[in-house]
């Protein structure tokens, strides 16, 4: 079934047991009489600033635009018997678009107005359209949602969708579009009617970095969340959760202020980096969806799924990623394993719906495996940084020595009369744990840590600095430097993968085909030396002169003292070690080309003595 019904499609998923999250909102347009010197082949015009475009139509203009208070239509869903029709004109809410048109395109003020249209779109909680198989229901798809991108964006759309479902999973990287990137929040029609509402009104208005949302919060929150906000935590939303981005420990208000510079945060999340670098922090992240894997064929089901070696004995822990069959990557994640027949599946906040849906999908037939979402039964608190071991020692009984309790595995601990699942793994480059815990007891594990660390100099850190810290490390980020249009040998990740081993795997023929070849494209680090020079993502790689990629991340490395990006560069005769050394790099920045220096290994601690101390 493909569901492509526009502003309908929400209640003809409903129908099936699926959500589609979508909001009619009243969109109007006037269009004029003929006006002079008006060519028919006149380009759509669009002038974001005053939130207005305009188009030829039989000699004059349509004109419309985006207003920051938009009025929704059919909130309790569409009423029976309505079949395309028009709504009534609201001219008092079109005033002000018609003064920012008349500013910009002054032949309007003496224009026929032929009429002023006002007809419901249906709008989504982030602006984009919405594609794919839907996560409740294999073989119902979806292209809804489409609004202003409908005519633009209608070719690719049906050709993407058909391969979809042609291919048994997406063609290419389809990630902003995915269905899968909801989740059952949006199943709440009044939320969904608050953010759309906000979307649609930014429509045409500037698009800062790390910009957030700010309406339906908070919805999910971490039950330290109280805690943190008190301790001056600046909030960001990821999936309907709440997330401390950084920590406001001066005074200062916790609240970001836009920006394309260095941002008002940067100094406290430079604090939090060096906190985590040489004493140590503690990370509230709750949000991880978290997964079990149960049943007498779990092991044979992940093994097939994982592109690593998930066969390890209980007590093991695994970062693997999952393939699609042209090898590019669709999770990004670790695994733990329970017992025999259990596994725990740690992956990030966002992906929740994406992950839980392709495991599921790709549990082969008749095995006995099943998938549950535990997401909200576990805290998650990281402890990490060079003292990390001497607080956690300082809370519980258990052994932590690097001999007793070495990188890649987990142990149960108990912390303030709880029982703990803590792994040794770490996002940030450091000694470390994460703790895994009944979402109950976070109140008591976090103060008996933040009271232990004291003596070390413990912080609080947020999302921020997980980023900085990440970067300097050289760790992927699925959804920017890592997705199902880049293969593991491509990102770097070959290390991760059990070629070398006689284990089948989902993308294994597509990775081996690969390597029989020159890489016709390779992901590495760049950093620039001037330390004015703000990297975000996206910008182009030049080498000798000649684009050869883009950033896919972005940001600054406070330990080691520049911005650090990182991007694929691409050569058609292939990407070997002699070809990345040999050129001279440069960043295209707000359309000035500055100079750069590959890195091909991290750019802190690469051999991870730090990690494995």
């Amino acid at each position: 079934v493909v569901n492509c019904a526009g502003q309908w499609a929400r209640e003809v998923g409903a129908l099936a047991g699926v959500t589609i999250p979508l909001q009619s909102v009243q969109h109007q347009y006037m269009v004029t009489e003929p006006i002079d010197g008006v060519a028919r082949d006149l380009p759509t015009l669009r002038d974001p600033d005053r939130l207005i475009y305009f188009k030829e139509e039989v000699g004059g203009l349509v004109m419309g635009g985006y207003e920051p208070n938009p009025i929704p239509w059919a909130e309790g869903g569409i009423p029976e018997g309505f079949h395309f029709s028009l709504l009534e004109s609201d001219w008092d809410h079109f005033e002000q678009l018609m003064a920012q048109a008349l500013a910009r395109v002054p032949a309007l003020e003496s224009a026929g107005i032929k009429q002023l249209v006002n007809g419901p779109e249906a709008f989504t909680p982030d602006g984009n359209f919405i594609l794919g198989e839907a996560p409740e229901l294999g073989g119902f798809f979806v292209g809804a949602g489409f609004n202003a991108f409908g005519i633009a964006s209608a070719g690719g759309a049906g050709r993407a969708l058909a391969e979809w479902i042609d291919g048994g999973e997406p063609p290419m990287d389809l990630w902003p579009v995915d269905i899968r990137r909801f989740g059952a929040l949006h199943r709440d029609r009044r939320w969904v009617l608050t953010r759309t509402l906000e979307a649609y009104g930014k429509h045409y208005a500037m698009a800062w970095p790390h910009e957030e949302h700010e309406s339906g919060r908070p919805v999910r929150t971490s039950p330290l969340y109280e805690r943190l906000k008190a301790a001056g935590a600046c909030f960001g939303s990821k999936l309907g959760w709440e997330r401390p981005n950084w920590f406001a420990t001066d005074g200062r208000e916790p609240r970001d202020i836009p920006s394309f510079g260095r941002p008002n945060w940067f100094d406290a999340v430079g604090a939090e980096h060096r906190a985590a670098r040489e004493r140590v922090a503690l990370f509230d992240q709750t949000s991880f969806a978290k997964f079990l894997l149960l049943g007498r064929d779990a092991e044979a089901a992940l093994s097939w799924i994982c592109a690593n070696d998930v066969t390890r004995p209980p007590g093991t822990l695994v970062y693997t990623q999952m393939l699609n069959k042209r090898g590019g990557i669709e999770c990004d994640l670790t695994v733990s394993r329970l017992a025999e027949d259990a596994y725990y599946i740690v992956t990030g906040t966002g992906f929740a719906t994406h992950d839980f849906a392709w495991i599921r999908a790709n549990i082969p037939d008749r095995l006995d495996a099943r998938l549950i979402d535990v997401s909200s039964a576990y805290a998650v608190l990281s402890l990490m940084g060079p003292r990390a071991r001497d607080v956690l020692a300082s809370v519980t009984d258990a052994d932590v020595s690097n001999a007793a309790f070495p990188f890649g595995t987990w142990q149960e601990v108990m912390i303030a009369g709880t029982a703990v699942r803590a792994l040794r793994v770490t996002y940030v480059g450091e000694l470390g744990w994460e703790l895994h815990l009944p979402t109950e007891a976070a109140g008591a594990v976090y103060d008996a840590l933040m009271e232990a660390g004291r003596p070390y100099g413990i912080a609080n850190a947020g999302y921020r600095a997980i980023e900085s810290l990440r970067l300097e490390k050289g760790y992927r980020a699925w959804g920017a430097d890592i997705g199902p249009d880049h293969t593991p040998l491509e990102a770097g990740l070959g290390w991760a993968v059990k070629l070398k081993k006689n284990l089948p795997f989902l993308g294994r023929e597509a990775l081996v085909a690969q390597a029989a070849k020159p890489l016709q494209k390779r992901l590495v680090g760049f950093t620039v030396d001037d330390p004015d020079i703000v990297l975000l993502g996206r910008e182009t790689i030049l080498r000798d002169g000649q684009p050869v990629g883009w950033l896919t991340s972005g940001g600054y490395g406070y330990t080691v003292g520049k911005g650090i990006g990182y991007g694929y560069v691409r050569h058609a005769e292939g990407v070997t070690d002699a070809f990345l050394d040999s050129g001279r790099y440069e960043l295209e920045v707000a359309t000035e080309r500055v100079p750069a220096t590959l890195h091909r290994a991290p750019l802190y601690d690469p051999k991870m003595v730090r990690v494995k101390a």
